[in-house]
C-alpha cells in the first residue's frame, strides 16, 4: 500500500518513519501548510517526497491517507479522503462535533474502507492488561472504571500550540478538554465493551491570566482547563473521565491512567504504581507495566519538543504482545508507553487484510461522542446529558490482529 501523509508535525514524524520502515508499505509522501517542514521530514526518513497541498494527497494515487493536522480539522479532511476512495488514518480526537462523528460513520459503512482512530491508549500497557483480565473473568462484574488524562500545559502543550498556531496561536490552545477525551475514554473503554448513554459534567475556569482558557481571546469559547464527568455506561456501570490542563503532574509519569473496578477484582494504575487485589490480597503489577525508554538520536529529535521527548521515545511493556510486529520495527523509534509501533502496523494490516481495525469509526465514536456530550453538560451547569451512539459495526478480523 501507499501511504500520504496530511501535516508534518511531531506525531507525523513517528508515524512516517514507522510506516517507511513497514514490509507492505511501497511508498509514503507528506505535505504540511510550511512546504520546508514536509521537505525535512522527507529528507530525514526517506520518504518518497512531499506533495504541494493535502488535496493534492487525496488526488494522488495513494491508498490510504493519515491525517495529523490541527485538532479541530480532522473530520474535514477524513470525510474527504473517503469520498475520494481513499483508507484514512486519523490523529485524536475523531472529529469536534456529533455530527461531524455521524457524517465519519457513515461515510465508513457507505464505502466499506478502513478508517482508523490513533488513539494510543487502547495500546497502553494498563488497558492490555485490564481487557485481558475481563476476558479471563477476574473482574468478576466490572461496574466502575476512572479514565485520566493529567497533561499540564506547561509540559510542552505551549509549544505545541506555537508549532502549529504560529504567531496568533493563544485562541486555539484553549482547546477544551473534553473535546480531546479519547485519551482517557480511549482507555477504560478500549478495556471495556460497554459505551456511554449519559454524562454530568463540571468545567473549571482557569485562573492563570495569560491569555490561554480566556473566553474572550479562545477560538471556542471556552476558559475551562481542568474538566471532570461521570458517565452512565450502557450495561449499568459507571465512569469517571478527568481532562486537566492545569496540574501539578510530570508529563512523564502516566499521562493516561486507568483503574477498573469489580466485583471480584481491582487493577488501580496510579502515578507511581499498580496493583492488582481481591478479597484477599494486594499485588503489585508495576512492571508488567513498565516500557523504560529507548535513546533517540539527535536527529530524530529534531521538531520535538524536549518537554514530550519522553512521549516518543518509550520502549515496550511485557504485557505487550510483539509476536507479528514487522522484524524491521525492532529497535525503531517508539512512543506513548510503546503504542506506536502497534497502530502503525495494525493500520496496514486492516488495509491490507481488508479488515476494519480495532479501534475503528464505531469504537472512535464511542471513545469522541462522550467527551462532546460532556463539553454540553458543563455549558448547563452539570446538567445530564444524553451520549449519541451509533452502535458495535461490522465484524473484525481478530486473526489479522495482536491485541
Amino acid at each position: 500500500m501507499k501511504i500520504g501523509i496530511v501535516g508534518a508535525g511531531q506525531f507525523a514524524g513517528s508515524f512516517a518513519s514507522l510506516w517507511q520502515l513497514h514490509p507492505d508499505v511501497t511508498s509514503v509522501q507528506i505535505t504540511d501548510l510550511i512546504p520546508e517542514r514536509a521537505e525535512a521530514m522527507a529528507s530525514r526518513y526517506g520518504l518518497a517526497g512531499t506533495l504541494p497541498d493535502a488535496d493534492a494527497v487525496v488526488d494522488s494515487d495513494v491508498d490510504a491517507v493519515a491525517v495529523f493536522t490541527q485538532r479541530w480539522l480532522h473530520a474535514p479532511l477524513v470525510l474527504q479522503a473517503l469520498a475520494a476512495g481513499k483508507h484514512v488514518y486519523s490523529a485524536v480526537p475523531m472529529a469536534y462535533t456529533a455530527d461531524e462523528v455521524a457524517a465519519v460513520v457513515a461515510e465508513v459503512e457507505r464505502t466499506g474502507l478502513v478508517y482508523m482512530l490513533g488513539e494510543t491508549s487502547y495500546y497502553n500497557p494498563a488497558v492490555v492488561h485490564a481487557r485481558r483480565q475481563l476476558a479471563d473473568g477476574a473482574f468478576g462484574r466490572l461496574f466502575y472504571a476512572e479514565g485520566d488524562y493529567v497533561h499540564d500545559m506547561d509540559n510542552g502543550f505551549y509549544a505545541a500550540y506555537q508549532f502549529s498556531g504560529g504567531e496568533d496561536w493563544k485562541p486555539t490552545a484553549s482547546y477544551p478538554p473534553m473535546q480531546y477525551p479519547t485519551h482517557a475514554v480511549g482507555g477504560v473503554l478500549g478495556a471495556w465493551p460497554t459505551h456511554a448513554t449519559g454524562v454530568s459534567c463540571i468545567g473549571i475556569p482557569d485562573d492563570r491570566g495569560d491569555g490561554v482558557f480566556d473566553r474572550e481571546v479562545s477560538l471556542f469559547g471556552n476558559d475551562w482547563s481542568n474538566m471532570s464527568a461521570h458517565f452512565q455506561l450502557a450495561d449499568g456501570g459507571v465512569m469517571r473521565i478527568n481532562e486537566f490542563r492545569r496540574v501539578g503532574h510530570p508529563s512523564h509519569v502516566h499521562e493516561s491512567r486507568f483503574r477498573f473496578y469489580g466485583t471480584d477484582g481491582v487493577l488501580e494504575q496510579h502515578s507511581a504504581a499498580a496493583t492488582w487485589s481481591d478479597r484477599q490480597e494486594l499485588v503489585d503489577i508495576s512492571p508488567l507495566f513498565r516500557t523504560g525508554t529507548e535513546h533517540v538520536p539527535a536527529a530524530e529529535r529534531e521538531g520535538i519538543d524536549p518537554a514530550l521527548l519522553h512521549s516518543f521515545m518509550s520502549g515496550t511493556a511485557p504485557v505487550q504482545d510483539r509476536a507479528g510486529l514487522p522484524a524491521e520495527f525492532e529497535g525503531a523509534k517508539n512512543g506513548h508507553e510503546g503504542s506506536h509501533h502497534f497502530l502503525a502496523d495494525d493500520f496496514v494490516r486492516a488495509v491490507t487484510r481488508r479488515t476494519q481495525p480495532p479501534v475503528n469509526a464505531w469504537l472512535a465514536a464511542r471513545f469522541n461522542l462522550p467527551g462532546i456530550a460532556a463539553m454540553e453538560s458543563a455549558r448547563r451547569g452539570g446538567e445530564r446529558v444524553d451520549v449519541p451512539d451509533h452502535g458495535d459495526g461490522p465484524e473484525i478480523d481478530w486473526s489479522a490482529f495482536r491485541l
